[in-house]
């Protein structure tokens, strides 16, 4: 039978057609309402969707005035959320958490700048947990609901109450969609205080412990840079709009951006005017007719701005899609560029030494520009020619979803030295998503240097081009960069001087959460029925107790040992990453001037007195 007649005496009836309830649809396509499934290793998993879908209704009644703090408790895989708001009102609760399109935020102007205006954050919570509990206390008297999986298992009548006013949710995400998971407070800490520093006064108390914020993006600006700033934070604030900038030493551009609350990871709209009228401000005000490149470098700011129904590009709201600040109101654009010309011309007017010291950090960095100019263009004309037939780099198919322009969650470009490491990953690796780039030796230790280094030296000038990166991330064509060396002493060398590269020269790389190590088994134990690779010798004693008498223990010293049937597994589906992560209170310019800069007698010393030898495997 040929194709067509197959395909010709197929059925295609009244039953074939599908229509699923919002439950049933939320359950099977959890993707269309909270992004990616995850396990909880990585900050915008979605059981901290979850979770902010939950606080986003407690936040606005915040912004609305009422409630002035919040209670947030995860004890395992329970999460409650308690607000001192209005509560819902009580003939509504059962609707507002289980029928779609049901919420206070359409037509009422108490929520005209909120965050969720779909109606569906809650319910989708409420589908995807195992234990959904909805309480609210509202002027003496409390409605309480039980759910399983969206259906009611449990509905309490009103009754009198002397409890606080506001809302009590709690809820246990459902192993059926989510299958092992675990909470960690670094991410649920970092969401809570973004929350509070966009929420001046708001108090959120999680698991005991208090964040607060008095100066809002200020604040924020201070949590987030890990090295100082040239000079004092301006801090600029109007109706609907509060914006910070500063700049720094470090290479780059670093920015955050927020509507209505929501960290908007992707930028949009709102962070493109931001930028460019930074930039033509700070021209208009020197009157020199600086590069905007030039006038950016180094910058450190962040934006927040209330906009009337706002249009996000996607259901977890990580990009802005909005042109208008509202039905009647102006461009964003429009007003962002209006307050910035009218606020931060006068601010520098007002305040000399800031506008000399901002002065100078442009002049230094149009003077750094000019002097590699050279080199540059050279380097750039060197990396186009190569990368066209460029044997270091093993390019992926496809690197951007084309329904919304954005990095594919899985693309991934895996960085390893030497022809036998990088060929194993190069025959192992799925070419539609992971791209291979292969160093020739060891790189150069970069700390100290300036970028001039990274056009004259070849594996940093076509890593650089490979990666996209000259511009700022908005060019990145991989959304993880995975250093992957020999889990050996030479293997672990370069990958610091891999990753100093990035801290040196690309530092926003690595705050945006895009660089990671790939872990690969520094074991395989095997006998005649099985085979256990392990990543620790606490894995190893385990296998080897399953394993029975005198398996079979090999030792992987090298990539270029494993077969690329095997490296098959450890960069599939189960892939193993640790993320390169770098925060304040890390103190990378003191840890990068010990361990790479000149003092080689007191590293040495250090090395000695934490050495550990590695036991012979009997």
């Amino acid at each position: 039978m040929d194709n067509k007649t197959a395909f010709t005496n197929t059925d295609y009836e009244d039953d074939d057609i599908k229509t699923l309830d919002w439950m049933e649809h939320i359950r099977r396509r959890p993707g269309m309402y909270i992004g990616k499934l995850g396990d909880g290793s990585h900050s915008d998993d979605g059981i901290y969707v979850l979770l902010k879908e939950v606080l986003d209704n407690s936040i606005d009644e915040y912004m609305m005035g009422y409630g002035k703090s919040i209670e947030v408790n995860v004890k395992e895989s329970a999460v409650s959320v308690r607000d001192y708001g209005r509560g819902i009102p009580l003939g509504k609760v059962v609707d507002v958490s289980s029928k779609m399109n049901t919420g206070a935020k359409y037509d009422s102007k108490a929520f005209k700048k909120s965050v969720g205006l779909n109606g569906v954050g809650i319910k989708a919570v409420n589908a995807m947990s195992s234990y959904f509990l909805i309480k609210s206390n509202r002027d003496g008297e409390c409605k309480e609901v039980e759910y399983c999986r969206a259906v009611i298992t449990k509905e309490q009548e009103t009754v009198p109450t002397e409890k606080s006013n506001g809302t009590f949710i709690s809820f246990t995400p459902d192993r059926e969609v989510f299958k092992d998971y675990e909470y960690k407070d670094e991410y649920i800490e970092s969401l809570l205080k973004n929350y509070v520093f966009l929420n001046s006064g708001l108090t959120i108390i999680y698991n005991g412990k208090k964040f607060y914020s008095r100066n809002g993006l200020a604040d924020l600006l201070n949590e987030k840079m890990t090295t100082d700033p040239l000079y004092p934070i301006i801090h600029l604030q109007g109706e609907d709009i509060e914006l910070v900038i500063t700049h720094s030493n470090q290479y780059g551009e670093e920015y955050y951006s927020f509507v209505n609350g929501q960290h908007t990871t992707q930028g949009g709209t709102h962070l493109s005017a931001f930028k460019e009228h930074i930039g033509r401000v700070i021209k208009e005000y020197y009157n020199k007719n600086f590069e905007y490149s030039d006038i950016r470098a180094g910058v450190v700011a962040a934006i927040s701005i209330k906009v009337e129904e706002p249009v996000f590009e996607s259901q977890t709201k990580t990009k802005l899609g909005s042109k208008d600040m509202g039905p009647q109101g102006p461009a964003v654009g429009k007003f962002i560029g209006d307050f910035i010309k009218k606020e931060l011309d006068n601010f520098l007017h007002k305040h000399a030494e800031t506008s000399e010291l901002l002065l100078r950090k442009i002049t230094e960095s149009e003077k750094e520009r000019k002097a590699i100019a050279g080199v540059t263009k050279l380097a750039r004309e060197r990396a186009k020619k190569a990368n066209l037939h460029n044997k270091k780099l093993r390019d992926c198919r496809t690197h951007l979803n084309d329904s919304r322009g954005e990095l594919m969650e899985d693309s991934s470009i895996f960085i390893t030295e030497g022809d036998s490491a990088s060929g194993s990953i190069t025959k192992s690796r799925d070419p539609n998503l992971q791209a291979v780039f292969s160093l020739r030796g060891k790189p150069l230790n970069c700390f100290g240097l300036t970028k001039k280094i990274v056009y004259e030296n070849e594996e940093f000038n076509l890593l650089q081009a490979a990666l996209n990166i000259e511009d700022g991330l908005e060019g990145l064509r991989y959304n993880k960069v995975i250093i992957a060396t020999d889990a050996d002493v030479d293997g672990m060398h370069i990958r610091l001087l891999l990753i100093t590269f990035f801290l040196q020269f690309f530092p926003d790389l690595i705050k945006s959460n895009h660089v990671y190590i790939l872990q690969t088994p520094l074991f395989r134990v095997r006998n005649k029925q099985q085979t256990w690779y392990c990543y620790t010798e606490e894995e190893r004693l385990s296998a080897m107790a399953g394993a029975g008498k005198n398996p079979e223990i090999t030792r992987f010293k090298g990539l270029g040992e494993i077969s690329p049937d095997e490296f098959r597994h450890f960069i599939g589906k189960d892939i193993r990453l640790d993320q390169v992560t770098m925060r304040k209170e890390d103190a990378v310019k003191e840890m990068l001037e010990f361990y790479m800069g000149k003092n080689s007698m007191e590293r040495q010393t250090f090395i000695i007195d934490n050495l550990v030898v590695e036991e012979e495997i009997a």
